[in-house]
């Protein structure tokens, strides 16, 4: 059996996350029925990680094995004729028996969109979180910094999250600006559900001069996910990259 890495960009706003549901249509979904179609037999293909309804990838990563023997140019020309116009693989090659897309990756980076200006964007809707009126980009940024490190992110945390710990390990976030765009980057070893979002949303009220910055650091010490702001919407967050640890 080969064990075949793909790395996959998709726009979210048509589906219900990444894994399969019976409430909507999911990316994974959609992958393995284009592979059940072109290798004759189901297959199951794992990601990274799962993206929440909406939600955009640049480069999700998945691995999944097959007997096949297409070169890895003849599945990404079959996948691609196979899959939707939002869904495209990017890349196709085999990798040792031990990879595993999720227990290889060493590390993940999020990035969230909020288009800060007067007018909105037609070409990049569905893409951005706009608000319209001015932001305390310097604010954000300060608020932000409390939240680098290993914490308990309970705070930041879904209901329905069902990882066994909430401890998680940031990085970095750091901030892009121009011409009304706030590129907010998270880098970090691994993501409860809604947490990047959850952030978000506390750091735009700091950023509506709702909330002091040093306030954020309290939410995240109470372990307590009521008292932190809404949960921002899913457009403006993508799965930029995945990093993995050395692949014999």
């Amino acid at each position: 059996m080969r064990r075949i890495k793909i790395i996959i960009e998709y726009d979210g706003r048509a589906y219900c996350g990444w894994q399969v549901q019976l409430n909507g249509i999911a990316i994974q979904e959609k992958i393995q029925k284009a592979l059940e179609k072109i290798l004759k037999n189901k297959t199951t293909v794992i990601a990274s990680g799962r993206t929440d309804a909406g939600v955009h990838a640049e480069a999700q990563v998945a691995h999944f094995r097959t007997e096949s023997k297409m070169t890895t140019f003849q599945l990404l020309k079959a996948l691609n004729s196979a899959l939707p116009n939002d869904i495209s693989i990017k890349d196709v090659c085999d990798v040792s028996p031990n990879f595993h897309s999720i227990a290889s990756a060493k590390k993940k980076i999020y990035r969230y969109s909020i288009l800060n200006r007067d007018f909105p964007s037609a070409l990049n809707f569905g893409r951005v979180w706009y608000i319209e009126r001015a932001l305390n980009v310097e604010a954000m940024i300060i608020a932000a910094k409390c939240l680098e490190g290993e914490h308990d992110f309970t705070s930041f945390r879904a209901s329905g999250c069902g990882a066994n710990s909430p401890v998680k390990r940031i990085f970095k976030i750091w901030f892009e600006t121009q011409d009304g765009w706030i590129n907010i980057f998270f880098e970090g070893s691994g993501f409860l559900k809604y947490m990047v979002r959850n952030i978000m949303g506390t750091l735009v009220l700091v950023g509506r001069n709702r909330m002091e910055p040093q306030e954020v650091e309290k939410i995240l010490k109470a372990k307590n996910r009521k008292i932190a702001g809404p949960t921002a919407p899913p457009q403006g967050l993508c799965l930029v990259s995945v990093e993995y640890y050395e692949e014999s």
